[in-house]
């Protein structure tokens, strides 16, 4: 089953890190913290990812290209016969990545519409984002959705404060999709989600669709929005001080989104 994961923001609210580089590409123990959302799928058994590119997809691109270099011991041989034997094994030997420039300037909507033609049938994906961690249950969260049949299951988080609150109509199923209040309780989007091929009829083919605005509200209001609610750790890293705290997490070795 396929990973489709938005990476082609601008970041700009983690300017210190992203004037050089995409967001996802903001490490996390010296990998980025793209690496460590694609481990947290890979270790549920999903290997096969679509990258959304934009800003500065070149270097999601060279990450990707160049990651055998960098992981491997390396033996070259100079000269006009040059080569290279690569020395060791990699985790990551299994793992088939799709990366579509989706546009500089394309909202998320925009951006899941363009990759429509790297799915397959009629299967369902996951979709999230790239600048979030957390020890979710993926397979539980697919499992859930599967259960349900709707479009589209988001996984529901307790917020660090300042993100987009859900309105329960009853235990599971969504009926208001609020962006972005300042709440210090209740439950708030933290992507990790699992999407239906029926989530295209809500995309509209433009490119200044944002998924989290129209799209959303519409699938909610026609009750075709759950959410998999999930009490562990979740944690974005969406500006300096977050950064900050997952290096530290991570250095300290308690980062509970490590599964793998």
């Amino acid at each position: 089953m396929k990973t489709v994961i938005l990476c082609g923001g601008k970041g700009t609210r983690l300017r210190e890190e992203t004037e050089v580089r995409p967001k996802p590409m903001v490490p996390i123990g010296g990998r980025p913290i793209l690496w460590h959302i694609m481990k947290i799928y890979a270790a549920h058994g999903h290997r096969d990812f679509i990258l959304c590119l934009g800003y500065k997809g070149e270097v999601i691109k060279d990450f990707f290209r160049n990651f055998r270099w960098m992981v491997n011991d390396v033996t070259v041989t100079l000269g006009d016969e040059g080569s290279a034997e690569f020395h060791g094994t990699f985790e990551e030997a299994d793992w088939r990545i799709t990366l579509v420039d989706t546009g500089l300037e394309t909202l998320t909507g925009g951006r899941i519409e363009r990759i429509r033609p790297f799915l397959e049938g009629n299967e369902d994906f996951f979709l999230t984002y790239g600048d979030g961690v957390g020890d979710i249950d993926i397979n539980a969260s697919l499992e859930f959705h599967r259960t349900h049949g709707k479009t589209l299951t988001i996984t529901a988080v307790h917020p660090p404060g300042r993100f987009g609150e859900l309105g329960f109509a009853d235990e599971d199923r969504v009926e208001l999709f609020t962006e972005k209040p300042q709440v210090e309780t209740g439950f708030i989007n933290g992507g990790f989600c699992v999407a239906n091929r029926r989530l295209f009829n809500h995309l509209h083919d433009a490119d200044d669709v944002m998924l989290e605005r129209r799209p959303m509200n519409d699938i909610a209001a026609a009750g075709e929005l759950m959410a998999f609610r999930h009490y562990g750790f979740w944690q974005p890293m969406d500006n300096f001080h977050e950064f900050t705290l997952l290096n530290r997490l991570w250095d300290q070795g308690d980062a509970p989104w490590k599964t793998w």
